[in-house]
């Protein structure tokens, strides 16, 4: 039976129609995006302690996307590198954030990520410029090279407001960025929170009332129940009175205090635009370092912050709606294995009692002369003084150069047990580009040249500086691994185990709010999440 023409041209159409795609539907964008990054804290205290999350924790591991497998390819494994590639997606190699500090040499003096002796200090004391750049002093966002999330929101709507907070000032200014409305972190002086004439002239008047209430004074009374060996008076007549309170529970409880108030004062996501918070609980890593991730008192500090970000949940599902936010929650960095807990478990681990600059200088010395070899300043590399070395001689009268330094250093670090260095990477090699495995990888990542060390160094495994408590920096997992998880409108709930890395947040919220990707970003959109 012939088919009828105008059947056989409805069917065309309608083939034609099937085959070609809808026009895709406009994002509903959020009120509010909250990104949360915990100071040092490793992926495995999410599972570790995970029957005691009853709050928001237990909320963003059921209600939201679970990435259990999310490791951070740069060296070194610090805050302030963590920090600015939370919300930027760029590796040190692109931003510049290269350590919490290092050995400036056009300022010819050691720096930290955030100083800015450009600006003043507003809400707190004012320091006077010193030998070097310190936690201490004025601070600024100028020495991160790139946008954050925070920054192309603002270029896409300057209605959107950007808020960080911190107890630490690079936890507040590197996630926020250089648009932000305000950054703000505590000053151990005067206990008030402060910010930068960068962003503002005086604290707004939320602000302000906060610091009037004066809390730190009676946090610092305040026992620690479980834990009655920890004291958070400052030593008598110490001009930083408070300088013990962020090593405490009551460090985040003042993070928490101050950040529901920045979202009533501010209207944060009451407002037509998209507004971005960032927030870093920064006592986690001060308790972490004194006592290691096995200790009781980091269990309790995780379940303290899942308790916390539950009342803050509350307070944000109040102002603005939970259905109309956005939270992502990652951390900076993990944290090794005490060495004391290592030893008794008859694992590899100790602390780095041997000293790398001597056994270099005296390498140097023997070899070419002695000299000022080395200017301090390096985290886990080692700066040498040019001068020193373009005066310096051979034996027989020919100038030593560089890479004779380099060389004799790198002879000496690896010949010495003692040291437990097992690899250094010369700024020659680095320059020239140093292909391997995932350590030279992160070196590669973490290499900025400008302000970069001459020698970086590895050490073998659970190997830490100082005398106890535990610290992190290294390329191996434990620093390495952290909790990303997603939760909100657009995100498909769920766990994910395969590998991703941190610089993979940045452009995916940028993706969920539709705004240009951070200009250094190196991730990729985590597209398994997105509805």
């Amino acid at each position: 039976m012939a088919v009828p023409k105008i059947a056989v041209t409805a069917i065309s159409l309608f083939s034609l129609l099937a085959a070609s795609p809808l026009p895709a539907a406009p994002r509903a964008k959020p009120k509010l995006v909250v990104s949360i990054i915990v100071d040092q804290f490793r992926y495995d205290y999410l599972t570790r302690f995970r029957s005691d999350y009853h709050g928001g924790l237990d909320q963003l591991l059921t209600q939201g996307a679970d990435f259990t497998n999310a490791f951070y390819e740069q060296v070194p494994t610090v805050t302030a590198v963590g920090h600015s590639i939370f919300m930027s997606g760029a590796m040190p190699a692109v931003s510049g954030i290269i350590g919490n500090a290092w050995y400036d040499r056009a300022e010819h003096q050691v720096v930290t990520s955030v100083c800015d002796w450009n600006v003043k200090t507003v809400g707190g004391t004012q320091e006077e410029k010193g030998a070097a750049c310190t936690d201490a002093d004025p601070a600024s966002p100028k020495r991160l090279l790139v946008s954050t999330v925070g920054d192309e929101l603002r270029d896409a709507d300057s209605d959107s407001k950007v808020i960080g907070i911190s107890i630490k000032a690079r936890g507040a200014i590197l996630p926020s960025g250089h648009r932000a409305a305000g950054a703000y972190w505590f000053d151990d002086v005067s206990g008030h929170f402060v910010s930068s004439s960068f962003y503002m002239e005086e604290l707004p008047k939320w602000a302000q009332r906060f610091n009037a209430e004066n809390l730190p004074a009676k946090y610092v009374d305040q026992k620690w129940e479980g834990f009655p060996q920890w004291d958070f008076h400052a030593p008598a007549g110490s001009r930083m009175p408070y300088a013990k309170l962020p090593a405490s529970p009551w460090g985040n409880e003042l993070i928490e205090k101050f950040t529901e108030q920045a979202i009533t004062g501010e209207k944060l996501g009451q407002r037509e635009a998209t507004d971005l918070l960032t927030v870093s609980f920064s006592s986690n890593d001060y308790v972490g370092h004194a006592v290691g991730p096995n200790a009781p008192e980091v269990r309790d500090m995780a379940v303290r912050t899942d308790r916390l970000l539950a009342k803050l949940f509350r307070l944000i599902d109040e102002k603005v709606g939970m259905k109309n936010v956005i939270v992502v929650l990652s951390a900076d960095h993990g944290a090794a294995t005490a060495p004391s807990v290592a030893e008794a478990n008859k694992m590899p681990g100790g602390y780095l009692v041997a000293d790398v600059e001597d056994a270099v200088k005296s390498a140097l010395n023997r070899k070419y002369g002695n000299a000022d070899w080395i200017i301090p300043g390096g985290e886990t590399s080692i700066y040498f003084n040019y001068e020193a070395i373009q005066n310096a001689k051979k034996p027989d009268g020919r100038a030593v150069t560089r890479e004779d330094v380099y060389r004799t250093a790198k002879e000496a670090l690896l010949a010495i047990p003692q040291l437990h260095v097992v690899r250094v990477y010369s700024r020659e090699q680095l320059d020239n580009g140093i292909a391997g495995d995932f350590i030279a990888r992160a070196e590669m990542n973490g290499y900025f040249p400008r302000r970069s060390g001459d020698l970086n160094l590895v050490f073998e495994p659970g190997y830490v500086p100082g005398t106890k408590g535990t610290s992190h920096f290294s390329p191996y997992a434990y620093d390495r691994r952290v909790p990303v998880l997603f939760m909100g409108p657009g995100i498909r709930a769920g766990r994910y185990d395969a590998t991703i890395k941190p610089n993979d947040i940045a452009p995916t919220l940028a993706t969920l709010l539709d705004i240009q990707t951070p200009s250094g970003s190196s991730g990729r959109v985590l597209t398994e999440i997105l509805q």
